[in-house]
């Protein structure tokens, strides 16, 4: 048999598995309807997510008066941005701004360092006391001892009215920490370490040139819940920065204006409103625009750091939640 003949009769057996193998994936009716109904229920669920956020947004740029009597519901009308200009004016917005981003980027890289290497160092059976120190980190996940104990502490380590106080109580995160143990257990193989250290490599230099970048998903998962965690956090600044303005975070920032916005209305309905100029009466008057205004500037610096951590996100949260 020729050389010809040879590669016709292969190339007819290919087509033939290909015309079978497609017959076979061929779906049913009861598979198309399935596929329907699954992506049906789907896109209503995705329509459900997304749709609080929409209508924030629709209500922030519709005309004021419409939003207050509750008139736009799906499509915006009277488009205006002068409602996010006006909280631009807000005095002091930009440096709230600047100490909320170095918080949640300072405070997030720290924690997940720290709880990177805390728990990688608690799955090493030559580490001192190993149980004994896990055990005292989880303990510490189920007892508190309340607001005052933890501002009388906070002031007796002379952390109240300074930017560290934002930093250095978020550092170790026990909840984290388990989840980054749970991780290097059951998704980095225990060898690699021991070959590395048969090589000479230190506890230290095996952290940073194998366990930090094989541990990329659990890493993304607890970043996000620090980022989150540090970016609407409100009661420490509330509580510990009462003598620091310069040092309100934008959460605490835009609480003064909404409560400044509220007084105002009280005022307009005790018949108070001498003295008060025109575009801050206005301002009071749509309370709840103002509301809405906020909750979209708060929320939406954060949701834009999530797609870049989605790939990761869901690989680390489920094998960091296998066992503890």
């Amino acid at each position: 048999m020729s050389i010809s003949e040879t590669a016709r009769m292969e190339a007819k057996a290919e087509r033939e598995y290909e015309k079978k193998h497609k017959s076979q994936m061929r779906l049913k009716p009861s598979d198309i309807v399935f596929n329907i109904i699954n992506y049906t229920v789907f896109a209503a669920f995705t329509i459900v997510c997304i749709f609080p956020f929409y209508y924030l947004f629709i209500n922030t740029i519709s005309d004021n008066e419409l939003v207050r009597k509750g008139l736009i519901n799906f499509v915006p009308r009277g488009i205006h941005f002068e409602n996010y200009i006006r909280l631009l004016q807000v005095n002091d917005l930009f440096g709230s701004f600047g100490i909320t981003f170095a918080r949640t980027v300072l405070g997030t890289l720290l924690m997940v360092l720290a709880s990177a290497f805390v728990g990688y160092l608690v799955t090493q059976q030559d580490m001192w006391g190993r149980s004994f120190w896990y055990r005292f980190l989880v303990i510490t996940m189920y007892f508190n001892a309340g607001i005052i104990p933890w501002y009388l502490n906070m002031a007796m380590l002379g952390l109240t009215n300074t930017f560290w106080a934002y930093i250095i109580p978020g550092i170790v995160a026990p909840y984290n920490i388990i989840l980054v143990k749970t991780y290097i257990e059951s998704a980095i193989p225990g060898e690699l370490q021991e070959s590395a250290s048969l090589d000479g490599a230190s506890h230290l230099k095996i952290f940073w040139t194998i366990i930090l970048p094989l541990s990329k998903p659990i890493l993304a998962t607890i970043a996000i819940f620090g980022a989150v965690g540090h970016w609407n956090s409100f009661q420490d600044s509330l509580i510990l920065m009462q003598s620091a303005p310069k040092l309100y975070t934008l959460q605490h920032r835009l609480y003064i204006y909404l409560n400044t916005t509220s007084n105002l209305s009280a005022l307009m309905s005790a018949g108070s409103t001498s003295g008060i100029s025109k575009s801050v009466l206005d301002s009071a008057l749509n309370g709840k625009v103002i509301k809405y205004t906020i909750a979209m500037v708060t929320i939406i610096p954060i949701l834009l750091v999530y797609p870049f951590m989605q790939r990761y996100f869901e690989k680390g949260i489920m094998i960091g939640a296998v066992k503890g």
